[in-house]
């Protein structure tokens, strides 16, 4: 644990330090490199833990109290404590976030699936998959085993793009099985040349698990996808 905490705290020192520093520092000398390529890893690493503010001053005045072994102000164990507690709490605060976000999505995600099946042409699977087909086509339809080439647009229910191989202008091919169920399930619906619009309940999409930046927990996706041949 203390090992730990002594990590965190030279990471939150070195990241201070390069907010500190003049951006147009020179590196002169081979350790003046080593301390900016230190100071750059280790700040970059704390920042994804959720630290993103520090004072300068008070990073700059451990240092020289440290190397010019003057009287510490906090010593080691408070220092660890302070650091534990500090972690802790922002480590409780991205879960509570986390939750929140979780909560809002499928609930506005629910709630789009419920108007979106009142729908003229939109049809409901057992599995709360729904979808809309736009071109119908007269191929034969792929199993689970399959590889299939597909064209997709997939967008959050707010009209976010997070993924587009016609964004893109290139087709992607993958097994059936090898994706999130709805797609799963939508392929083995679909005949080679069709076209379908997908609507995915998060349950069979991504779940709570947040995917990206853009895609949180309990989302809910809309893709258009367009199945071009079976490999």
């Amino acid at each position: 644990m203390k090992n730990n905490f002594f990590i965190l705290a030279i990471a939150a020192t070195f990241g201070a330090c390069n907010v500190a520093n003049d951006s147009n520092v020179k590196l002169e000398t081979q350790i003046d490199s080593v301390s900016y390529s230190l100071g750059l890893n280790v700040a970059q690493g704390v920042k994804t833990q959720g630290l993103d503010t520090i004072n300068p001053k008070s990073v700059a005045a451990a240092f020289n109290d440290v190397f010019n072994e003057n009287d510490l102000k906090i010593n080691d164990d408070e220092a660890l404590r302070v650091l534990q507690d500090y972690f802790m709490k922002l480590n409780e605060k991205a879960q509570e976030e986390s939750l929140s976000e979780a909560t809002n999505n499928l609930e506005a995600g629910l709630d789009f699936l419920d108007e979106n099946a009142k729908k003229e042409g939109v049809i409901t699977t057992e599995s709360g998959l729904q979808y809309l087909v736009i071109t119908e086509g007269s191929g034969t339809k792929p199993k689970a085993t399959d590889k299939v080439t597909v064209h997709y647009h997939g967008t959050l229910i707010d009209g976010t793009v997070f993924d587009s191989s016609v964004d893109r202008g290139q087709p992607a091919t993958f097994g059936v099985n090898e994706v999130i169920a709805g797609w799963v399930e939508a392929l083995q619906l679909m005949n080679v040349g069709s076209k379908y619009k997908l609507f995915i309940p998060p349950y069979i999409a991504y779940g709570e698990s947040a995917r990206s930046e853009v895609i949180g927990p309990n989302s809910t996706l809309i893709f258009e996808v367009e199945l071009l041949s079976i490999n």
